[in-house]
């Protein structure tokens, strides 16, 4: 490290067994999570700062990376919610007219133990090819273990595989966001690890936006006499959120507009009769093309899933629920994996990725615009009848 640092050894270790040398980059001392990759040249601080890579050790695939050093603004989220950080090149010092402090030193202030100089092009080849896996990072005395001990203690790791975690990233009590100008629609928002720009960004559309803790129940719901409904991104298996998939099934029976993205797509998902599965490595980064059926249009878009939706026949047939007939509305180019769903005979749609874009591309902005329409037009047949 430059910067007059001392320099302190750590070592990454793959459950599989393959381990990757280098230098503490933040914390000095030891965790575990599940290893990812994520694609961006940008936008580290809002990665971090995601409570969707909660319990993750987060690979930069960048090799610059703390250039811009970080400020308050890019905080997507109350704390740095990585579980470990793995980049190539740190930033000597920062250089950007916005920083207000150096990364690593972030990094140490939260407590999240990093890894530097490590080759983060082979380490992602090797996720790429065997899959996320569990990830271990040492360093200081920690990396003085034996690697069979070092070993064992990644595997004693629990996996992503059934973890139910948006409850542990929620926020504990109700707030609200108030809306741009005039009032227009109320949202209950229900946070399983949102993001700090998708709030903003729907009271930019003139919404007032409850954020409740991920424990509401639909009675809580109801209480507020939302105009629409909806279920931020976060972490874990969707297959463990049979509490969350509950509330979404009688939102649907409400006929209450709903929009959810990332987990909220998962999640409508399941209240649809559809199974989820876990993809071998993922989708993270901010250049992700998509499909959007509607349109036509490949956007370029800004992702952070590991799990996905599992759709029972050619994705370019409706299927029947009994909420009534749901197609895919978006799909990934890359590897085809179901990115959006549109209920056709209920008001309610989602995406696999992130509109809010936080860091990243703003292709997919106009969903904002389609869950405003969704809930004029429910308010317009209200009118009516």
């Amino acid at each position: 490290m430059g910067g007059g640092r001392v320099s302190t050894p750590a070592v990454l270790v793959l459950e599989d067994g393959r381990t990757f040398v280098g230098e503490a980059y933040g914390a000095v001392g030891e965790t575990v999570g599940e290893a990812v990759f994520s694609t961006g040249m940008t936008g580290y601080q809002e990665t971090l700062t995601d409570p969707s890579y909660h319990r993750q050790v987060v690979v930069m695939t960048a090799p610059h990376i703390g250039n811009t050093g970080v400020n308050a603004t890019d905080m997507e989220s109350r704390r740095i919610w990585v579980a470990g950080f793995v980049v190539r090149d740190p930033a000597i010092r920062p250089s950007n007219w916005r920083s207000q402090g150096d990364l690593q030193t972030a990094l140490a202030e939260h407590g999240v133990v990093g890894i530097s100089g490590v080759d983060t092009r082979a380490l992602t080849r090797h996720l790429r090819d065997k899959g996320a896996m569990r990830a271990g990072i040492f360093s200081g005395a920690a990396a003085q273990e034996t690697p069979e001990r070092l070993l064992s203690r990644v595997h004693d790791a629990p996996p992503m595989t059934g973890a139910a975690l948006a409850a542990e990233v929620s926020t504990t009590e109700p707030y609200v966001v108030e809306p741009v100008g005039e009032r227009r629609f109320t949202v209950a928002a229900l946070d399983l690890g949102i993001k700090g720009t998708t709030p903003a960004l729907l009271a930019e559309q003139g919404i007032e936006v409850h954020v409740l803790p991920a424990t509401t129940d639909f009675a809580q719901i109801r209480e507020l006499a939302p105009d629409g409904v909806f279920f931020s991104n976060g972490p874990g298996d969707p297959a463990t959120a049979d509490a969350e998939v509950e509330v979404l099934r009688s939102v649907l029976e409400a006929g209450i507009p709903f929009f959810g993205i990332c987990f909220g797509n998962q999640l409508l998902g399941r209240a649809l009769g559809l199974d989820t599965y876990k993809l071998p490595f993922g989708h993270r980064g901010i250049n992700q093309p998509v499909l959007d059926r509607d349109t036509g249009k490949v956007e370029v878009t800004s992702h952070n899933h590991g799990f996905a939706i599992a759709w029972p026949h050619s994705t370019d047939e409706p299927v029947d629920t009994a909420y009534g007939r749901v197609r895919v509305s978006h799909i990934a180019l890359n590897d085809d994996v179901v990115e959006g769903l549109q209920c056709l005979d209920a008001p309610a749609f989602s995406v696999q990725y992130h509109p809010e874009a936080a860091a990243g591309p703003h292709d997919a902005a106009y969903l904002f615009d389609r869950f405003t329409d969704l809930m004029q037009q429910r308010a317009g047949a209200d009118a009516q009848a």
